[in-house]
């Protein structure tokens, strides 16, 4: 399980202590590290600059000759063939004897002549994606914004303007510790190592007046396999990108951020060891939710988009006619989150651990949850 050492502390003051120190504690304590790493480490000199001017290469048709701003003395003159730039564009700026992931060397030289300082970064240089700053392109240089989060001081060290900075440990959960697969798990055992408080936090849910009781009839029909199912409805959601505080950790941890309602699910099972599901309201057919053993030879298309073929041992949620997930692995295709959805599902489970263990080897699959 990979652990974000900014989470992390969000639950315990270890703000001063070395990485090494910490690793070498948690494993005599019987939290066995793999490794560790630093976000961003391959990227060396790159910084946040601001595009000032624009113009056409005088030898190509589709070069722009660029001028700057860094933060430090004169705008730099760089070169680069993407197109989507504009004046005032906030970018990635690589600088001469600068580094970027892969061991690629950025440095001074020319374009058809013309004397380029440094390059343009895209967001696939930087190894980042567009689940990582949904705003940006793939083909293209990043353009940062204030929508995605980004700090935008000119001159800022590009992993720290990005968030692309956290410490990721690798950590060897045994199966006899589940409580150790989640943030929190981890949290209380960092406490009890180098004997510091452990702050957790008490979340605050506001709903309005009613119940799910009128919008859904839910029924548990192997209660052997789940004892407890629970869920809630949320209606006017505006789907849309997570903050991007919320996109670094879920990063960190190795999970790809989605959207807010997928990546609050993800979240939640990250800190807690709870997993969680969300559904569109609409995919509910019959608004009936059944708690059921699957039919001989019934399948279900997941979300990872294939198509599988369940058995009466295996768990499922379903809905009027047909499974909208493999219970505690993962859901299914047409119940996910659409971006037009506007009311969701959350639903929490107590599944039987044997269950699902077989379930996912049965199935070949190994998720999160």
């Amino acid at each position: 399980m990979n652990l974000s050492m900014r989470w992390l502390r969000e639950f315990v003051p270890l703000d001063e202590m070395p990485i090494r120190d910490f690793t070498e504690a948690m494993t005599l304590s019987g939290s066995k590290v793999e490794t560790w790493a630093q976000e961003g480490a391959e990227i060396s000199n790159v910084v946040v600059g601001k595009v000032v001017s624009l113009e056409r290469h005088p030898d190509s048709d589709h070069l722009w000759i660029t001028k700057t701003d860094v933060g430090s003395g004169e705008p730099l003159q760089i070169v680069t063939g993407a197109q989507n730039l504009k004046t005032g564009d906030i970018v990635p700026v690589a600088l001469h004897n600068s580094t970027l992931p892969g061991g690629k060397k950025i440095k001074r030289g020319k374009l058809r002549g013309v004397v380029s300082n440094g390059m343009l970064c895209g967001i696939t240089e930087l190894g980042l994606t567009v689940h990582d700053f949904p705003s940006t392109i793939e083909d293209g240089i990043m353009v940062l914004t204030e929508a995605d989060g980004c700090k935008l001081q000119l001159g800022m060290d590009i992993r720290e303007a990005l968030g692309y900075n956290d410490t990721v440990v690798e950590f060897e959960i045994t199966s006899n510790r589940p409580d150790c697969f989640s943030v929190i798990g981890l949290a209380r055992e960092a406490a009890a190592t180098f004997n510091l408080p452990l702050k957790l936090h008490t979340p605050q849910v506001k709903g309005s007046a009613g119940n799910c009781a009128g919008l859904l009839d839910v029924k548990i029909e192997a209660p052997d396999l789940c004892p407890i199912y629970t869920n809630r409805v949320v209606k006017n959601v505006r789907v849309k990108p997570s903050p991007l505080w919320m996109r670094e950790r879920l990063r960190a941890m190795g999970v790809r951020p989605i959207n807010n309602i997928v990546d609050i699910t993800n979240y939640v099972m990250l800190e807690y060891g709870q997993p969680m599901h969300a559904f569109d309201l609409r995919s509910v057919e019959g608004r009936k939710i059944r708690i059921r053993r699957a039919k001989p030879g019934e399948t279900i298309t997941t979300l990872d988009g294939v198509k599988r073929t369940l058995t009466d041992k295996q768990l499922v949620i379903a809905d009027n006619s047909k499974p909208m997930a493999i219970a505690g692995v993962m859901g299914g295709e047409f119940s996910g989150i659409a971006k037009d959805t506007t009311t969701i599902v959350f639903e929490s489970a107590c599944f039987k651990g044997t269950s699902v263990r077989t379930t996912a080897r049965d199935q070949g699959m190994r998720t999160e949850a």
